[in-house]
C-alpha cells in the first residue's frame, strides 16, 4: 500500500526557506551528511522525598548479634563440673525464690520476666521458681497432669528477653519442692 505525497503548505514552503537561508550545499563527494542533531533529552521529574520506609540500608550493615544458643534443660553448656554438680544437688546458696502458685499464665510469664531480670541487675545468681507439679502430681501424662506452669516455665526461661540472661536450669531437689520447682543459675553481670 503506498501513501500519496501531500503538497506543502504555502506556510511550511516559507518556514523551509528561512531554516534553509543560512545552509551551504555539500560536496557532491559522495559524503553524507551529519546527522541531524538529537532531539533535547528530557529530564526525568524529580523524585519524591523519600519515605521512613524507603531508606536505603547503611552500606557497611553493623553485624548481627551472636545468638545465645539454645537453652537445653539439664544441659551442662557453660557450666564447670563441680558448679553443675552444685546446682543439680541444690548446694548453691539461693539468692531469690518465687512462687508461681494460682497464677495464671499470663500473669506467672510477667512475673517471672520481672523477677529474672530484676535479679539479674541486682547481681543474683542462683533463684529458685515454684511452679507446682500440677494436678497430677509428678504423672507424666498431659500438660495439665504435669502442671501448665511446670511445663510452661522452662520455654520462657529459653525465649527473649530471659534467655541472654539464664546460663542453666534443673530441677530441685526435693527439700526445694522437687519436679514442682526449678534451680535457675544466671550469668554473671559483665561490666
Amino acid at each position: 500500500m503506498t501513501r500519496q505525497r501531500r503538497a506543502p503548505t504555502s506556510d511550511e514552503i516559507r518556514l523551509w526557506r528561512e531554516v534553509m537561508r543560512d545552509a551551504a550545499p555539500l560536496r557532491r563527494s559522495g559524503a553524507l551528511p551529519p546527522p541531524p542533531p538529537a532531539p533535547p533529552v528530557a529530564e526525568p521529574p524529580p523524585a519524591p522525598p523519600s519515605t521512613p520506609a524507603a531508606v536505603k540500608p547503611p552500606v557497611n550493615p553493623a553485624p548481627a548479634p551472636l545468638a545465645h544458643p539454645p537453652l537445653v534443660f539439664g544441659a551442662r553448656a557453660g557450666l564447670d563440673r563441680r558448679t553443675d554438680d552444685r546446682l543439680r544437688r541444690g548446694q548453691l546458696v539461693i539468692d531469690g525464690r518465687l512462687d508461681l502458685h494460682g497464677m495464671t499464665q499470663a500473669e506467672a510469664h510477667g512475673a517471672l520476666n520481672a523477677f529474672v531480670v530484676r535479679a539479674h541487675r541486682e547481681g543474683r545468681r542462683t533463684l529458685l521458681i515454684i511452679t507446682g507439679k500440677g494436678s497430677g502430681g509428678t504423672h507424666l501424662g498431659t500438660d495439665r497432669e504435669k502442671g501448665i506452669l511446670r511445663v510452661a516455665v522452662p520455654r520462657w526461661l529459653a525465649e527473649a528477653p530471659l534467655r541472654p540472661l539464664v546460663l542453666a536450669i534443673r530441677h530441685a531437689q526435693p527439700q526445694h519442692g522437687g519436679g514442682g520447682a526449678l534451680y535457675v543459675l544466671l550469668k554473671r553481670q559483665r561490666p
